[in-house]
């Protein structure tokens, strides 16, 4: 009766876990895995921008970033996943300063782009932060931080090259 009981308790627990063993392994899934590694970054100008380390967790169903700036005690990280509810990518972003930023998106060819929502800033106008990753031929990766208002680029806060550290 006790192997019983154990084998109507257990049963249920191995098929739930057959059947989410790989949830998250679809290529929708893998979309952004070619920005996962350990990097260091540097400016559009070649200036060292930072260290910047991505890993997949949860079973591969999260990407996790952990940033360290060039600039002495700025620090960041991100969770990245797919929504498959709103069949869409999505980041959080929080830093040691107290920011954050939500985005969403999705890949389109080498590059995954991920956008805010529309928000007001301090001078009154609506704006959107729209983050593009742009996976390269020669495997570095190019992060590109735009502001736009009215679907135009207003200012790019952020022009990075990671390249695989070594």
């Amino acid at each position: 009766m006790k192997a019983l009981l154990t084998t109507l308790f257990l049963l249920p627990l191995m098929l739930m876990a057959q059947n989410t063993a790989c949830k998250c392994c679809t290529d929708t899934h893998k979309a952004f895995d070619f920005w996962v590694g350990s990097w260091v970054v540097t400016n559009a100008d070649g200036s060292p921008a930072g260290n910047n380390t991505i890993v997949k967790e949860e079973g591969g169903c999260v990407l996790r970033e952990n940033w360290t700036s060039a600039s002495a005690g700025f620090t960041g990280t991100s969770l990245n996943f797919y929504n498959q509810q709103s069949n869409q990518w999505e980041q959080l972003w929080i830093d040691n300063s107290g920011n954050h930023l939500k985005l969403k998106g999705n890949r389109t060819g080498d590059q995954m782009i991920l956008s805010s929502d529309e928000f007001t800033h301090t001078d009154g106008e609506s704006y959107i932060n729209r983050i593009t990753w742009t996976h390269n031929q020669d495997g570095t990766v190019n992060q590109l931080w735009e502001v736009l208002q009215n679907n135009e680029v207003k200012q790019v806060l952020f022009n990075g090259l990671y390249r695989r550290d070594q």
